[in-house]
Formats: structure tokens, sequence, C-alpha cells
């Protein structure tokens, strides 16, 4: 597998084609309505997911690794070498971790599009909105942006069904630079155990407070 590059900070996932989209103002229809609802529904009702996952990066490099979830507010991206990413939840912050360069980057578990996936409550709604749903054989792929800043991103979540399960996700940036994550041979509803979860920063102390 070639190396990929530097994941994004704010923008590590996804990206989305062929969406029809929404128009802004509009009502949408029963069955969108009925699907945004299954959608939201099964998102809130996963409490562990634990998968291998495919990253097809902008510029079409691949990477692979493993994905842990337990929410609300835990999560792990964790990237096969050569990749020196590692992204980590831990309920508090969103922590980025590259392995080569050897730097630590906090962010607000609400800035990056993951943090729909950790939320206590999952809605749709609100500060989020759904600007477009796309209907496959088998597929179902919802899009979705921040309320407040729609510009910012798009990030689509792809549902397989029969049964209906999450299988892929995808984020397009302000720039346009499109990654994709697929997840392989999921499990979900499994113990994971809470270490997976936990990062220990070696330029802080007890308290969290940087040393000098």
């Amino acid at each position: 597998m070639s190396r990929s590059p530097r994941v994004s900070r704010r923008s590590f996932i996804g990206a989305a084609t062929g969406i029809f989209l929404l128009r802004p103002g509009t009502q949408a229809h029963a069955d969108d309505k009925a699907d945004i609802a299954r959608a939201e529904t099964y998102l809130d009702s996963i409490r562990t997911l634990e998968s291998r996952f495919l990253q097809i990066g902008p510029d079409g490099s691949v990477a692979e690794g493993s994905f842990y979830l337990s929410r609300p507010g835990k999560m792990r991206l964790d990237y096969d070498a050569p990749n020196p990413n590692l992204l980590v939840a831990d309920g508090r912050a969103f922590v980025h971790i590259d392995r080569y360069l050897k730097t630590i980057a906090y962010l607000p578990i609400d800035s990056t599009p993951a943090g729909l996936l950790v939320r206590e409550r999952i809605r749709l709604s609100d500060d989020v909105r759904v600007v477009g749903l796309e209907r496959g054989p088998a597929v179902l792929r919802v899009s979705i942006v921040q309320t407040a800043d729609p510009r910012a991103g798009r990030l689509v979540l792809a549902f397989a069904d029969r049964p209906f399960s999450l299988a892929s996700w995808s984020f397009v940036d302000s720039q346009g630079l499109t990654t994709r994550v697929s997840l392989i041979d999921p499990k979900f509803g499994q113990p994971i155990d809470p270490a997976k979860f936990t990062f220990v920063d070696p330029n802080r102390d007890g308290t969290g407070a940087n040393r000098n």
C-alpha cells in the first residue's frame, strides 16, 4: 500500500459525489423523512463498533487501519504503518498524533466530522442538517452539513440495506478535497478495551498542563 498523506486535522474523512440535494427551504418528501429517521434511529442505537477500515484519500492514495467507537464520546482510528496517523477521542477532546513528525494536536470533538458519531444522542437536525439523499440498489447515502457553516464541508454516511448498517462515510472539505473510509467486517455491540481510547501525552503532566 502507498503511504497516504497526513490526514487533515479538521477533515480526515470522506467525500460525496452523485448526491441528490434537497433544496433549502423546501419540505422533505415523506419518503425522505422516513429514510432520515431510519438513519438517525440506527446511528443512535450503536453503542460500540469495531472494524478494520480502508481509506481512499483525495489523491487516490490508500491507507488501512483499525477503527473503534464507544458512545458517547470515544473513538479511535489507528492507521497501519507506514501511515503515521493516530486519532483518539477520549470523551473530552479529539487528539491527532503524527507518529512520524512526533506532533500532537488537540481539537474539540465537535470540530471534526467524526464528532457526530460520538455524541450521546445522535440527531440529524438542529446544529446539523441533511442536505441530500441518494438511494441505490441496497444502499442509502445521507449527506449532512453543519447548520451554522454549511460551506465548511459535507459528511456523507452510506448505509447498506438488508440488514440496515453503516458501511462507509465520506467527507468533502471546504477546498473540495475528498476522502472516503469504508468499514471492513464491522462488529457491533461487543465490549472494547477502554485503553483503546486513552492517550497519555508525554508533553503534559497529570493535570493536563504543558510541561516546561
